[in-house]
């Protein structure tokens, strides 16, 4: 279940604060300049309008002819009751809005139509011009100040995400570069047994199997024995090479260290213990989940990750689940394209669905 962020319960406190300005004529207390009944229907209207623009997915066509028409309906109610107090804070909620749904420069364009309907507004009042001129500049500076600050809460919502794909792509580098390195020395370890035990052991070999032919019976039990000592530590040696230059990672490890300490992104690793992979699909499986990470932060706006490795005997198989918007038809951008022909490289394959959050199935054949 996907958890309620602050931003939603910002929006929620934003959409009672509209719905409840204009309770005055909804419940009969004040009255709009034209029939109640009409103005009750054109404010539902510009509610369900809001509801439309804030709900609906990243900015679109749709979404934008949304806002439009929330912010021609914003006027129309404030114009058809210029005595209720507080219903100009509509506008205030329609400037704060624009900054998600347009670059910041309309932004100050609806600050300054608003504005133009706050001025229309005192002018039926028929107030002073004093009066006017107070409540225009508080109206403004009210605006300006909400408009900045979504600004700003925009633009570090942004450096926020940049930094944790930043921060998902180091740690997937460092964790492949730790791999490669311990692989390394693995193979190094294992060519120096080689070289100098098994190489003495060998020469201990044939030098005993020389003394066996040789005439000494009383001596040959013992030429034997340790005859047999020396093939059995070679053999020990030779399978303690090849472990060294099988020993599988650790994919637990690695994969949570990828996804350690990332802010606004909660994921889950699961691990079957009965997986088996080489380097190569530790390392495919490790830019899986750097791509899966990235994905649910930069296109699905996710809280949560689900992220299991199992094993069907013949391969192992990656599976990852989000809480976003998803998408009923996925498109590849370069990082969806490039995990999918790693994969195929590796004899493997992927299988993607955006219909309830994004799913990514991903298969390799077990070493």
């Amino acid at each position: 279940m996907r958890r309620v962020g602050a931003e939603v319960w910002s929006g929620l406190a934003m959409l009672v604060v509209s719905v409840a300005v204009g309770g005055p004529v909804l419940f009969g207390v004040a009255e709009p300049t034209i029939a109640r009944g009409w103005w009750i229907a054109l404010f539902a209207g510009h509610i369900a309008v809001l509801l439309v623009t804030a709900v609906a997915d990243r900015p679109s066509t749709f979404r934008r002819a949304a806002f439009a028409a929330t912010v021609v309906s914003s006027w129309a109610v404030v114009l058809t009751a210029p005595n209720l107090g507080l219903l100009p804070i509509l506008l205030v909620v329609i400037a704060a809005l624009s900054v998600y749904l347009a670059p910041v420069y309309v932004a100050f364009v609806v600050v300054g139509l608003n504005t133009g309907v706050l001025g229309l507004v005192a002018v039926q009042r028929g107030g002073s011009v004093a009066e006017t001129t107070t409540t225009l500049v508080f109206y403004l500076l009210i605006q300006l100040a909400t408009v900045l600050s979504s600004v700003a809460l925009v633009r570090e919502q942004r450096m926020r995400r940049e930094l944790t794909e930043a921060h998902v792509d180091l740690r997937a580098t460092a964790v492949l570069l730790s791999e490669s390195t311990r692989s390394a020395e693995r193979l190094r370890i294992s060519r120096d047994l080689h070289d100098l035990i098994g190489h003495q052991l060998t020469v201990l070999t044939l030098e005993l199997e020389v003394a066996r032919h040789r005439e000494h019976e009383q001596a040959r039990t013992h030429v034997d024995r340790a005859n047999q000592v020396a093939r059995d530590l070679l053999a020990d040696v030779r399978a303690t090479v090849g472990q060294l230059r099988a020993e599988p990672s650790d994919l637990t490890d690695a994969l949570r260290q990828v996804v350690k300490d990332l802010p606004g992104l909660e994921v889950s690793i699961d691990v079957d213990a009965a997986v088996r992979v080489g380097e190569e699909q530790t390392a495919a499986f490790v830019r899986a989940v750097q791509e899966l990470v990235t994905n649910a932060l930069r296109h699905a706006d996710a809280r949560e990750l689900w992220i299991q490795v199992s094993s069907d005997g013949a391969s192992a198989v990656l599976t990852a689940v989000d809480d976003g918007r998803g998408a009923r038809e996925p498109v590849l951008g370069n990082g969806l394209r490039g995990l999918v022909e790693r994969f195929e490289a590796l004899g493997g394959t992927v299988a993607i669905d955006g219909s309830r959050g994004f799913r990514v199935t991903a298969r390799v054949p077990a070493s």
